[in-house]
């Protein structure tokens, strides 16, 4: 089983990059600390700490946009997870699928 503190080394909130399973898009970024990383592994749904309101939240439990988790993964540094889901509805708050719909920069062709 996985050693939880060996993540929280450098930091007491972990990012979290969001990813769908099906088609590889980046859903979201949003932390972790121990506690909701415990629950997200006990209850196989992702579940978060909010910095702004500093209180865990379960991704989906009111809008029922729930992130049923496929796997779980540590960079290298063991400072970030790479979380693969199964998103059902929006990820974003706005309603959008993924919260990176804003184009910043595209490449133009020459």
């Amino acid at each position: 089983m996985i050693n939880i503190e060996e993540y929280f080394k450098k930091s007491e909130l972990l990012p979290a990059i969001v990813q769908e399973k099906d088609t590889g898009e980046v859903l979201m970024l949003a932390y972790m600390n121990q506690e909701s990383f415990k629950k997200t592994l006990e209850t196989g749904y992702t579940w978060f700490y909010s910095r702004s309101r500093q209180e865990l939240w379960n991704k989906g439990g009111t809008s029922g946009h729930v992130q049923k988790v496929v796997d779980i993964k540590g960079d290298c540094d063991q400072d970030t997870l790479l979380i693969t889901v199964v998103q059902k509805g929006a990820a974003c708050h706005t309603g959008a699928h993924s919260c990176f719909f804003r184009e910043v920069w595209k490449e133009r062709e020459l």
